[in-house]
């Protein structure tokens, strides 16, 4: 939704943003801060840190089991009945993939081109074999293009030539009949049920698939699509591009998941570990990758040893592919030195694979050592960026982790290490004399990094930053750093210290932290208990907020702080974003404001109530007037001047209340 100029949206709007830009700009808001005995306060708090924000009713379930036995539970995520999100996922199968299957199923470019080169062959399966035909199909039309591209260009140079430049090319005319079939096809499949639909897709020709697929997005997409099964509705979108069925179902899983998980903790964590150990879902192959990382590296480690985590992370083919070690390659090792592998009998074969010929005496190849890796370990995974170590420190550790790399990576392998890309000989590390030892010389450097005392307090730190104050008390952070170093980096024992804490319950840490864009789309979600049928229009929005998910580039991933989400444009993105999910705006998205304020008949009745049951009370009295001012207006009461009986305008106040600077901040 958008404010329209002249609509009192935007004066309403306007004038609550002010009241955002100012009370976010003036620091902590210190009052109705929780008492010792509150415990809906207490309640609100942890549903604030811990989760992605209360549900209607979840501060009164919370206050009534008693907020510490909540925080326990929330501790021991695996005792935590999940099934109802189960069920929503249960639809996305690349979830539960391996990466190997995704490739197999949904085909990279890559992949594509070594079947279009005679490298591969297609598969037999019907349904696979279509995604396959598809592809090719798309790659013949973008060199057909390219050609049709150059032949254009050759004409303008050459003006003697005797094509006329105001006629369509055949090319052209052939593309234009192929939208018009797909059109009049598309109709035809709406009247046909669901199976049938689909086994006359997969009876079409390659080159009409790719039309059809090309032309049905969106809405007419989701009516093509409508009964389908899931793998059918997979292998349609598949046929018009496979990878953004994986990072769909992907970035789709992770909204829903935040929204509806009972787990909520384990989620928050698994969002935090994911930002500190980031990877870029669009470099290549990490597209595949992704998938399996999040729920076979972070996911399982997410509350458990820090050690644990950091060798999942490290072993991971999306991390060394994102950070370039799977090609790291030692200076002196056997592939640096262009040394050929044995073949059978002892004897050295004439090549290695991808390398060239052995040099002449006295001579290396260039060594293709990377230090990637071993500079963010240090500086973004474990010790921080003042953490005490060289650039020697950088280098050695690069030189340890050579040989960690992916078997058959265009296949979607998994971790393997490779001992003639591995650097031979002695490394010294932060002082530490690492003996050469193959590939257990990079777990006894994680090993170590991970029982620093630096990386202790760095990692307590971003936790304390996440969880309490985007300046953390340094008392609070020294005693989650010794919790770290004596319970041997165990995540659960260090966030109970933290929780227990006078600090994360002090009156400054209650609405303290200004919400991530993230946080404040699914806050809004989950306070609204919307049903989200489809995902895809909260991750647009995301995405024009500056925090698509997987979509940070650097390793760095993204601020936790207020200062980078706190501009006038983006809380003028967050207040469209709310007026329209509140007006019923947002694409598979639904929320039913006439039962979140339940029994109001005027529109001063409706604030109090969304007052209460959206920020539990908690709205300063600028916020309230501001927003109480424009209740007369007959666009929000919903009403003509004559016309006092009319319910109030809910969705309106609705939207007002989720931008304004009370909803902003957690």
């Amino acid at each position: 939704m958008s404010l329209r100029g002249g609509k009192l949206a935007l004066v309403a709007g306007v004038l609550v943003l002010a009241a955002i830009g100012t009370q976010l700009a003036l620091g902590k808001k210190k009052e109705k801060s929780p008492g010792a005995k509150d415990e809906q306060k207490r309640a609100v708090h942890a549903l604030n840190r811990l989760a992605f924000g209360p549900r209607p009713g979840d501060v009164e379930r919370v206050a009534q089991m008693g907020v510490d036995k909540w925080i326990e539970l929330q501790l021991r995520p695996e005792k935590i009945d999940d099934s109802a999100l189960d069920s929503r996922l249960a639809p996305f199968r690349t979830l539960r993939m391996d990466t190997r299957e995704l490739v197999e199923n949904f085909p990279p470019n890559q992949v594509i081109k070594q079947v279009a080169e005679g490298k591969a062959d297609l598969p037999r399966d019907p349904v696979k074999r279509a995604i396959f035909e598809a592809q090719l199909q798309r790659l013949d039309d973008k060199k057909e293009r390219k050609e049709e591209a150059a032949k254009s260009g050759s004409d303008v140079a050459n003006p003697s030539g005797t094509g006329d430049a105001s006629k369509p090319s055949d090319q052209e005319v052939r593309r234009r009949e192929d939208r018009v079939f797909a059109n009049l096809k598309t109709q035809e499949l709406l009247d046909l049920p669901p199976d049938r639909r689909m086994k006359e897709i997969l009876k079409m020709s390659p080159e009409d698939q790719r039309a059809l697929a090309a032309t049905t997005r969106g809405q007419k997409g989701d009516a093509l699509m409508e009964g389908m099964s899931a793998q059918q509705k997979e292998t349609v979108m598949a046929l018009n591009s496979p990878e953004q069925v994986v990072v769909g179902e992907l970035m789709q899983a992770k909204l829903l998941r935040a929204i509806y998980s009972e787990r909520q903790l384990d989620e928050v964590m698994a969002d935090f570990w994911f930002n500190h150990f980031n990877i870029f879902i669009n470099k290549g192959a990490d597209r595949f990758l992704l998938t399996s990382y999040e729920r076979d590296a972070i996911r399982p480690h997410a509350l458990g040893k820090f050690e644990d985590l950091l060798v999942a992370t490290a072993k991971s083919p999306a991390m060394m592919f994102y950070l370039d070690n799977w090609l790291s390659v030692g200076p002196d090792s056997e592939v640096g030195l262009g040394i050929a592998p044995r073949g059978r009998g002892g004897r050295r074969r004439g090549h290695l694979p991808g390398a060239q010929n052995r040099p002449a005496k006295g001579k290396k190849l260039a060594t293709g050592l990377n230090e990637n890796y071993g500079r963010e370990l240090m500086e973004l995974h474990t010790l921080s960026v003042n953490g005490g170590y060289s650039q020697r420190d950088v280098s050695e550790v690069a030189k340890v982790f050579t040989g960690w790399t992916i078997e058959q990576p265009r296949k979607g392998g998994g971790f393997r290490f490779e001992p003639r890309m591995h650097e031979p000989g002695n490394k010294i590390v932060l002082g530490h004399r690492i003996k050469e030892n193959g590939e257990k010389e990079g777990l006894e450097v994680l090993h170590m990094l991970a029982r620093n005392p630096k990386t202790a307090h760095f990692i307590s730190q971003k936790l304390a930053m996440r969880f309490v104050s985007d300046d953390p008390p340094a008392t609070l952070v020294e005693r989650m750093t010794q919790t770290f170093l004596k319970k041997d980096g165990d995540i659960r024992e260090v966030m109970r210290t933290m929780l227990k804490s006078p600090e994360f319950w002090s009156p400054e840490a209650y609405r303290g932290k200004v919400k991530t864009p993230l946080e404040f789309v699914v806050s809004a979600a989950r306070a609204t208990g919307a049903q989200v049928d489809d995902a895809r229009a909260l991750i647009g929005t995301l995405n024009n907020m500056g925090m698509m998910p997987y979509g940070m580039q650097p390793p760095t991933g993204y601020s936790m702080k207020a200062d980078t989400w706190v501009n006038s444009s983006a809380l003028l993105g967050r207040m469209n974003f709310a007026l329209g999910l509140a007006a019923g705006k947002v694409r598979g998205v639904s929320v039913n404001t006439s039962q979140l304020a339940a029994g109001a008949t005027n529109a001063q009745q409706a604030l109090a109530v969304l007052e209460n049951s959206l920020l539990a009370g908690d709205i300063s009295k600028q916020t309230h007037d501001t927003i109480s001012k424009q209740l007369d207006d007959p666009q929000i009461a919903q009403r003509k001047l004559d016309d006092a009986a009319r319910p109030p305008n809910v969705a309106a106040i609705t939207g007002l209340i989720l931008g304004s600077p009370e909803f902003q901040r957690r």
